[in-house]
């Protein structure tokens, strides 16, 4: 145990490991060492504040007790026992208040302020200044989302150490110098970036506010429920806010193998949608002139005829975003009740992932990361790029291999280059055989997915290396585990039928999806389960109220594969999709329970092996590997840009779409979200741009089978040729291939 070493704080004796910082040292006896600028996530202490002043024996200063690491032998004295340590610290309060605000009653920060509850403890009492204190406007809108108070700033630099040194935006800087330094963001431009509001909750005093929050609540008024994120399949951990019934923030609640205590701007910001003036709130009808409000038991009585009469002909379009449990009710109304065919869910994830299970923060000790697909990590799972981010800092070579990629590969040719990976010749395949600390990532769409990568992964001997991982990033939040939910429901899967009597569309994300949209115009009739008046109010024969993650009680299953707890924060207004389909499922002699902890118990012991609810806690743990069982062989999807003409790419382009971060149904209808939507743009290969005279900035027409659309072009260096890149709300009418010129 060489690496120990004893030192001693306050005359208590402590061991740690050499090299452990002064603070956590500190914090492991019990001892506390008040800090503001110091935040351990941020990386590395730069001393800011000085609050932390403590007395060194052997040193004729007083030292910033964040910047020391534990030494052996060395002794040390806080505030609590040194006179100095004690001026010191007092010092250092009075002058950071000298300028600061006394406006505790109305600041937001009121109640949770750590230069509140400092200054009690710490503070002088009472102070000795009589000249004015320094004024500025306020508050300055950092963002349509974050305002600032400038008086307030006690420039601890959390903020613009994290847009520096965790999301690497670089918008954010301290300007001037001295009494004037001020945070700022570059030309006051907007802080537009995918994790803006992480700044709020790092600043200590209240300088950094939510413009949603500001002025809406006080500590002593709200109640915080522990629950998890339900927008993207990483499963970020988070508290709920709530006042008299309504959401009023949403924060980070750190789960150090998820998400490290980060949260995207996606997560934070978009529950103003529950409150949505689009919300269905009762059900709908279509009757002679259109839709009409009916009671639930009407509702009820339509949804028995119009099951009972497509006579087992039924397609359900599964939106990945439902809990657990509304899955699996679904699974036991449709297929136990009716015979149902499988649900239609577009993600190949697959337990053959297992093998190779490992927490999220294993990509940031990771020396070797290779992220295959056409997608942007950061727009499928935004958690996964701040690791990805964070291995780099720390060393590790990141590869990517898709139409973006640092490795160029066709459009759709993620399947390929895995099994071109796991080649015996390949030399990155032998470095990933080689690594003990190697990463495969998967971020895009078709070619078997989750299966694809496991295969890979057991090819290059994975299994048996806690530090290598493979992490399959899927649309949608809960995409595995909704489909073994629905798999659970039946014992074996129906036949696909022909003509389609009923398509039962559940969620908005699926009613958005344009094959789901096909799917209505081949069925019969159509049930709709939606939170808003959206596309599939407007084929739908009956529409049923649905529910957003933050109202729901039930489970869920993330990218690892770890099954997470979601508790109700707010009360829907409408009953919960359990209570109404256990009553639809009474209807047909089958069983299910209205209550999501009794379906998960059932659940359970069909797929998770009997695990309790309590065991999933508020950090739920992640379960151990499991063998590697080869997944069902797919024929390997080659590239549709294989064998074309060298002239093709001179008319048309291969139309890549994507799904932005922000964008879907909830940042539709959040106004101060509005500005970080993607831009009416398409993104042009360097070569394909040149070779139609086109530049950044110019307006371009893109046509298709008879569709046109004007977008404003940006070139893209890292595009391949032959692509033309575009976001899935811009290109809602295009097709495969489009022609590209200048307008």
């Amino acid at each position: 145990m060489s690496d120990l070493v004893k030192l001693t704080i306050d005359d208590r004796e402590v061991e740690v490991a050499k090299g452990t910082g002064l603070v956590e040292t500190a914090a492991a006896a019990g001892i506390e060492i008040p800090v503001f600028c110091y935040e351990p996530r941020l990386g590395p202490a730069v001393g800011a504040c000085r609050m932390c002043l403590v007395e060194v024996e052997g040193m004729p200063k007083l030292q910033a007790g964040c910047t020391l690491t534990a030494q052996d032998g060395m002794v040390v004295h806080t505030a609590s026992t040194s006179a100095r340590a004690a001026e010191g610290q007092k010092g250092t309060l009075e002058f950071i208040l000298v300028n600061h605000p006394l406006d505790c009653p109305v600041c937001d920060k009121g109640g949770e302020c750590p230069l509140q509850d400092l200054t009690f403890r710490y503070g002088p009492g009472s102070t000795r200044m009589t000249f004015p204190k320094l004024t500025f406007d306020k508050p300055i809108p950092v963002s349509p989302l974050i305002a600032l108070d400038r008086e307030r700033c006690i420039l601890c630099y959390r903020c613009t150490r994290f847009s520096s040194d965790v999301a690497e935006d670089e918008q954010l800087i301290a300007r001037n110098r001295g009494a004037y330094s001020m945070i700022a963001t570059f030309g006051d431009e907007p802080y537009r970036a995918p994790f803006s509001g992480n700044v709020i909750e790092l600043c200590p005093v209240g300088a950094l506010t939510s413009t949603q929050y500001r002025f809406e609540a006080r500590p002593w008024e709200i109640q915080d429920v522990p629950t998890v994120c339900g927008l993207c399949p990483a499963g970020c951990n988070i508290r709920a806010t709530t006042r008299e019934g309504l959401v009023k923030r949403v924060q980070s609640r750190n789960h150090p193998e998820v998400d490290g205590g980060w949260l995207c701007d996606k997560g934070r910001f978009t529950f103003p949608h529950l409150r949505s003036d689009d919300r269905v709130r009762e059900p709908l009808v279509r009757g002679t002139v259109g839709l009409e409000p009916v009671s639930w038991d009407a509702a009820l009585d339509r949804a028995e005829e119009l099951l009972r009469g497509a006579q087992g002909k039924i397609v359900t379009a599964l939106s990945g975003s439902e809990t657990t449990e509304i899955a699996y009710g679904l699974g036991v109304l449709l297929r136990r009740g009716l015979g149902a065919h499988s649900a239609v869910l577009d993600e190949s994830t697959s337990a053959a992932l297992d093998a190779c299970r490992a927490p999220l923060s294993t990509i940031g000790a990771a020396e070797l990361v290779v992220v295959v697909g056409d997608d942007e990590v950061v727009d499928r799972a935004p958690i996964v790029d701040l690791w990805l981010r964070k291995a780099r800092r720390a060393g590790a070579e990141i590869v990517t291999i898709g139409a973006r990629g640092s490795v160029p590969a066709p459009v759709g040719g993620a399947a390929e280059a895995l099994r071109d990976l796991a080649a015996a010749d390949s030399e990155l395949g032998g470095r990933l055989r080689a690594s003990d600390r190697a990463i495969l990532v998967w971020s895009g769409s078709g070619g078997g997915g989750g299966a694809r990568l496991a295969e890979a992964a057991h090819a290059l001997g994975f299994e048996g290396k806690p530090g290598c991982a493979v992490f399959h990033l899927p649309a949608r939040a809960n995409a595995r585990g909704v489909a073994e939910a629905w798999a659970a429901a039946a014992d074996a899967d129906e036949a696909d039928p022909e003509p389609i009597g009923l398509l039962v569309v559940s969620g908005d994300e699926a009613a958005g999806d344009p094959s789901v949209r096909a799917l209505a115009e081949r069925a019969s009739t159509v049930i709709a389960i939606t939170m808003f008046h959206s596309l599939a109010v407007g084929w739908a024969d009956l529409v049923l109220p649905a529910t957003a993650s933050l109202e729901r009680e039930g489970t869920a299953m993330n990218l690892e594969g770890r099954v997470q707890r979601l508790r109700r924060a707010v009360t829907p207004p409408v009953p919960d999709e359990l209570a109404w389909l256990s009553k639809l499922a009474e209807r047909f002699g089958v069983a299910l329970s209205p209550h999501a902890a009794v379906v998960f118990e059932e659940l359970s012991g069909r797929i998770y092996g009997g695990l309790l609810l309590e065991q999933l806690g508020e950090h739920a743990g992640l379960p151990a590997r499991r063998p590697y069982e080869a997944p069902e062989p797919t024929p390997l999807a080659h590239s549709p840009e294989a064998n074309v003409p060298e002239d093709h790419f001179v008319g048309t382009l291969r139309l890549l779409r994507y799904t932005p971060l922000f964008s879907g149904h909830q940042v539709e209808r959040v106004p101060e979200l509005q500005f970080q939507r993607p831009e009416r743009e398409v993104a042009l290969s360097t070569v394909d741009a040149d070779r139609r005279g086109i530049a950044t900035g110019d307006l371009v027409s893109l046509r298709s089978n008879g569709t046109s659309v004007e977008l404003r072009a940006r070139v893209d260096a890292r595009l391949v040729e032959g692509v033309a890149r575009l976001a899935d709300e811009h290109a809602a009418h295009l097709h495969a291939d489009v022609e590209v010129v200048k307008a």
